[in-house]
């Protein structure tokens, strides 16, 4: 039940026309809540960890995050991310707006 979880923290650090960067930050067990991504995005980690992503459809899968290793992807991603790590976990996501 994703109603009980904590929420993450997201603070905007840039915030231009063609940039987004905002650094989400989870404690143990905290997640975004549900959300669809209306912009190509990447995502950095700032630690080594996992996330449990619910999936649209009714799936989740642990995605294993490594430091400083980004992943992109696009437009339309629907999910939840949860943090699955005993410990806070942080990530910034850059949205291009452009």
């Amino acid at each position: 039940m994703t109603g009980a979880r904590a929420q993450a923290s997201a603070t905007v650090r840039i915030d231009e026309p063609q940039v987004r960067v905002t650094e989400y930050r989870f404690a143990p067990g905290a997640e975004t809540g549900w959300h669809r991504h209306a912009h190509d995005y990447v995502v950095v980690p700032l630690l080594d960890g996992k996330l449990l992503l619910e999936e649209s459809g009714g799936g989740s899968r642990i995605a294993e995050l490594h430091t400083h290793m980004p992943y992109a992807r696009l437009t339309g991603v629907e999910h939840n991310v949860i943090n699955a790590n005993e410990y806070e976990f942080a990530f910034l996501e850059i949205e291009l707006l452009r």
